[in-house]
Order: structure tokens, then sequence, then C-alpha cells
């Protein structure tokens, strides 16, 4: 068999809470609430965790912790160390991990293991990509929350090549549809800017990150008169000029609130034809700065408090959950989580599905608010040979029973 690689996570997943479409014009969402009321054709059905609604999410760190930080000098919580510890003793050493309780936000307890070593991030990378938009969003209406919403949900966006290749579907439905449909992305499909977004996170859709991205350069270069002449400034940009731009836009907010590019970035588009047209560069992240994210996400303090509350909706999971967040543990808890994988097999020997055994990489970020418990986890891993989204399932049942002893 030839070698297999996918940058993915490719198990559906969804993001948002349902009730978002009227403030949105995410149309996913009515369509998955109506399945789930069984008022239109298909399967859906949710777990209790993934009921919540728009008022009901809330950053647990802003206004409570806002001095909190993850540093080299961050204490290490003896009992949460321990436990991590006895979680991870047995398993394969490329297993790094951060952890935080925020149950009492202002005493977060914290835990990790490995948890400065890098590795190429895949789709969890889509999570910077968001950032980049919203922190342009914000740069566009720098004290006007409703006029960035009007943005996002008014601004209607043709797909064109920088969609290709991508063989994931993204979820379409308009109001009076029979059904939802799940279709690959093609160029001259229109979606409002939300979409795109909730088409990149919720689905984790290659061609939506790409062109996520390429209107985040866009809003930033052109500012009032976006989206510009794109074609033009594409063609007649200097290549390393674009290559600097793209990283910018991602960057920029990162640093704004004390994050690390050199320990967090990505750094190449998801499609080929968007790699053709601006150069890339490496990609990497460590679970440290990982959970540091989190916990800016958690103050408010990523790009502001509006585009962090908007992140935090982003990730939550309203659809049928996969590899760490599909744990029966965590049925009742509301799970805000974006996963990556990239995996290949040796050349001539077949391997199945996040089960690599030339690489195997398998990435979990994940805010889970499971009762009284609340807490963040980091985790990357590149365990050749065996199914990395059982192992991350699997272990995210057993950090949940850490949490729930209060140990």
């Amino acid at each position: 068999m030839k070698w297999l690689a996918l940058l993915l996570s490719a198990a559906p997943l969804a993001a948002y809470p349902l009730d978002g479409y009227a403030r949105t014009g995410i149309r996913r969402l009515e369509g998955y609430r109506l399945v789930h009321e069984g008022k239109l054709q298909g399967a859906i059905r949710l777990v209790p965790g993934a009921l919540l609604r728009e008022g009901q999410v809330v950053l647990r760190l802003r206004g409570v912790n806002d001095a909190f930080d993850i540093t080299s000098d961050t204490p290490r919580d003896p009992a949460l160390q321990k436990g991590i510890e006895r979680i991870f003793g047995a398993r394969d050493p490329s297993y790094s991990v951060a952890v935080l309780d925020i149950s009492d936000p202002r005493a977060p307890r914290y835990a990790a293991l490995r948890a400065n070593e890098k590795k190429i991030p895949g789709s969890v990378g889509k999570l910077l990509v968001a950032g980049g938009l919203l922190d342009a969003v914000r740069r566009r209406f720098p004290g006007d929350m409703a006029a960035r919403e009007r943005f996002l949900r008014e601004t209607v966006v043709a797909a064109d090549t920088f969609v290709y290749r991508d063989g994931k579907t993204v979820p379409v439905y308009n109001p009076g549809d029979a059904r939802v449909v799940n279709k690959r992305v093609e160029a001259g499909d229109r979606y409002n800017l939300y979409e795109w977004l909730d088409h990149m996170m919720s689905q984790s859709s290659n061609a939506a990150a790409s062109f996520v991205w390429k209107q985040a350069m866009l809003l930033r270069h052109f500012g009032e008169r976006y989206p510009g002449d794109a074609g033009a400034f594409f063609k007649e940009t200097p290549k390393p000029a674009l290559a600097q731009l793209a990283l910018d836009v991602n960057e920029d907010p990162l640093r704004a609130t004390g994050l690390d590019p050199g320990q967090l970035r990505i750094g190449t588009f998801f499609t080929r034809n968007a790699s053709a047209v601006v150069p890339g560069t490496a990609s990497y992240a460590c679970p440290n700065e990982l959970l540091h994210w989190l916990v800016k996400v958690e103050q408010g303090k990523l790009v502001d408090a509006w585009a962090s509350l908007e992140m935090k909706k982003l990730l939550y999971f309203a659809r049928p959950r996969y590899r760490y967040a599909s744990s029966p543990a965590l049925n009742k808890a509301a799970v805000f989580f974006k996963s990556g994988s990239l995996f290949r097999c040796k050349p001539g020997i077949s391997c199945g599905a996040y089960q690599g055994t030339a690489i195997n990489l398998m990435h979990s970020v994940a805010i889970v608010e499971s009762g009284e418990r609340v807490y963040l986890v980091a985790m990357m891993s590149n365990v050749l040979g065996v199914n990395s989204a059982v192992e991350h399932q699997t272990i995210a049942g057993e950090i949940e029973r850490l949490m729930q002893s209060g140990r």
C-alpha cells in the first residue's frame, strides 16, 4: 500500500450551541436542532452535555483570576501530579500532557508530563487560524461588538480555488430542506464568515481553514476596503511578504496576550492550492502552550473578551462525539474540544485510520465542565500501531475519574 498521510480531524463533530442560528446565521445549527428534535430526517441524537444554550457558555477565569498564567515556574499540585503520572506511567513515552483544574478558579491546580515536547499540531493549528480572523475583525471594528457580529453574519463569501483539494465534507442545510446534506466544499459555494469558521472548527474542514486564513489576510491588508482586489493582491505581492502576513495574522494575537509563537505555530496552509500561493514554514505545538492558550480564552484575553467567548462557543460540541470527547464518562459534561491527527503507514504495509505505523500523531485540546469540576486538558501523542482515537477516549475517562475524585 502507498504511504497514507492524512491531516485531519475526520470524524464529524459540531461546534456552537444549537440556539446560535438566529445570531450567527450558521444554518447547520438550525438543521441539527430540527433533526435532534425529530422534526427533520436524520440520525443526530445528542448527549445531555451537548445541549447548552448560548447564555450558558461563560468564561470561567475572566474577572475571577485574570492574573494566573502558565509559566516555567507554575507549581504542580502534588495530588493531581501523582494522578496524572499514574494514568500515563505504563503508557507510551510519546505521550505529553498538561492539565489545569479550575473548579476553584481562584486556586487552579496544575499538573504536567513532558509538556514542553513539540510535535506537528495538525488540525489543532486551526485554533490559531480562528483567532487570526477574530483578531482581524476586532481591528476592523475595535469597540463595536454588534458590528463585528453583523459583519461575520452578513458577509457572504464564495469559495475559490484555495479550497482545493479537501476530501472532507461539511453539513449543508437551508431552511425548508428535507435534511442536512454533507458535501465537499467546492469553488462557488457561498457561506457567511460565521459558517466558514464553523466548517473549519466543527468539521475540521481543511478547505474552510485555508479559506478562513485567506480572509484574515485580506481583512488585515485591506481593512475597510475588504475584500479589495484579492486576485491582484495575491498575484502581485512578493511571496516573502505573503508568507510573513500569513504568520502575522495568526501570531500577533498570541504575542499580544503573552503566548509564544516559538512554542505554538501553524506555518502552512491546509490545502495544496493555497500552499502554492502562500509559502509555508514549520508548524509545531506543545501541551503547555496549548494549555496556556486555553487559559487565555477562559480569561477573555485571546484578542479580547468578545473574541474569547466566540472562540469557546466555536469549540462547543453539539453533535455525536468522537476521540477524547466520546468517552461515556463525559456524556453529561459540556465539552469544548479540538483534535488533530496525522498518520502514515510504512511503505508496503497497510494500516487503519489513526493506527499509523510510520507516524501516528493524535492531539486533543479540551475544556471539560463536568458538574462541579471544570478542567482544561492539552494532550499529544505518537503511539505507533495502536488506535489512538480509542486510546484518547480511554484516557479521557481516566482523567475524568481523577478529577471527580478531587485528588
